[in-house]
């Protein structure tokens, strides 16, 4: 039982330390602290979506996109699915070293349902170490289309819950200004006529498509905050459940906005 009361009983001290939440000597300083705390707020809006999987298919597939070090898949495993009999994470990453890290960390902690692989999107969708069914699909802090590529996989995988918190969205804002002077002719266009609103407002416009997109294929989106995350000034969450809503409103409104934008080109992105 740990003797530091913001750490729960059950959660691994190696593991803190390997994350830098602990400190070598085991302590917590003001700003590790600080990160156990967005550790726990992450966790509270994920923790009743895989107890949701469990209790629905008596199983849960977790797979964790552009999973870096596999912070999030570790935390996870960790908090939640080493206290039950069933249920494996995925860690997919296509840096071949980084994957050789986590297989070691898991390894020395013993969370042996947890795999990692060297695989891009396309690859892991038809890939053999993948289970078939997945029921949640994570992407935390997935730079640009790295988000779009885990939806895909997601839909590709007919996944009951898509987690995303989404980063350095450029594609759009690119796209924005590439057909900036055909876009003029409609007032529309001063919400990114100067260059620092295209970044923001290229940023806002590619979540707003995400969120189409997934209620185009009868996903319900909830869109949150994780207040306090430090690691990047990006701190949007979209959370997408399947419910098999109606999609064609959905569907029309995605085309109508990328007509309206001067966007057409991206359907391929947001179909």
């Amino acid at each position: 039982m740990s003797l530091i009361p913001e750490i729960k009983p059950e959660q691994s001290v190696e593991l803190l330390k390997e994350l830098h939440i602990l400190t070598r000597d085991g302590k917590l300083n003001q700003d590790t602290r600080r990160k156990l705390k967005q550790v726990y707020h992450l966790y509270q809006f994920i923790a009743p979506l895989m107890q949701e999987a469990l209790a629905e298919t008596g199983g849960l597939a977790l797979v964790d996109h552009g999973a870096g070090k596999s912070y999030l898949g570790f935390i996870l495993y960790d908090l939640f699915i080493k206290q039950h009999a069933v249920g494996e994470v995925y860690g997919i990453e296509t840096r071949p070293e980084l994957v050789e890290h986590s297989r070691a960390l898991a390894e020395k902690l013993g969370f042996n349902r947890m795999r990692f692989h060297n695989l891009t999107v396309a690859e892991s969708i038809a890939a053999p170490e993948l289970p078939e069914k997945i029921n949640i699909v994570t992407a935390l802090h997935a730079c640009d289309t790295a988000t779009d590529d885990a939806i895909t996989f997601g839909l590709a995988k007919q996944a009951q819950t898509m987690v995303l918190v989404p980063c350095c969205q450029a594609e759009i804002a690119a796209a924005l200004r590439k057909n900036k002077n055909h876009a003029l002719k409609n007032p529309i266009s001063e919400l990114w006529r100067h260059p620092i609103h295209t970044r923001e407002f290229g940023s806002h416009l590619t979540n707003v498509l995400r969120c189409l997109r997934l209620e185009s294929h009868g996903y319900q989106v909830t869109v949150t905050e994780l207040i306090g995350w430090e690691h990047s000034m990006k701190n949007e969450l979209i959370i997408a459940q399947y419910k098999n809503l109606p999609r064609r409103r959905a569907a029309e409104r995605l085309e109508r906005l990328l007509e309206e934008v001067g966007l057409g080109e991206m359907r391929g992105r947001f179909g």
